[in-house]
């Protein structure tokens, strides 16, 4: 299954979170640098050799995180930016941020 080829979907709530199994099923799909953290994200850390390349990173990120309706979290730093995404309606992960963790891995 191809996830990047996926598309996100609005999620208001009312849907169960992923449960330990879905994820690890899920986690097949994207690369294996992804980490999952006992609190339901999946974060990951990438490294770029200066704040400008950083900083071009996080703005493509920012543009496909509108395009999916899908945000996640981002930290800056000079040379590093770490990512967690988690569905914050369902405090929990679902599809979408698996979704969003393939494509950004493609940019």
């Amino acid at each position: 299954m191809d996830l990047s080829k996926k598309k996100c979907k609005p999620c208001e709530g009312g849907i169960v979170p992923l449960n330990r199994n879905e994820v690890a099923e899920y986690k097949k799909h994207i690369r294996d640098d992804w980490k999952f953290t006992e609190n339901n994200k999946i974060s990951k850390e990438y490294s770029f050799v200066n704040y400008k390349h950083t900083m071009d990173f996080v703005n493509k990120v920012a543009n496909l995180a509108e395009e999916e309706g899908h945000h996640p979290v981002i930290h800056v730093y000079y040379g590093k930016v770490m990512i967690e995404l988690w569905t914050f309606t369902i405090n929990g992960l679902s599809e979408n941020d698996f979704i969003l963790a393939s494509k950004i891995d493609k940019l």
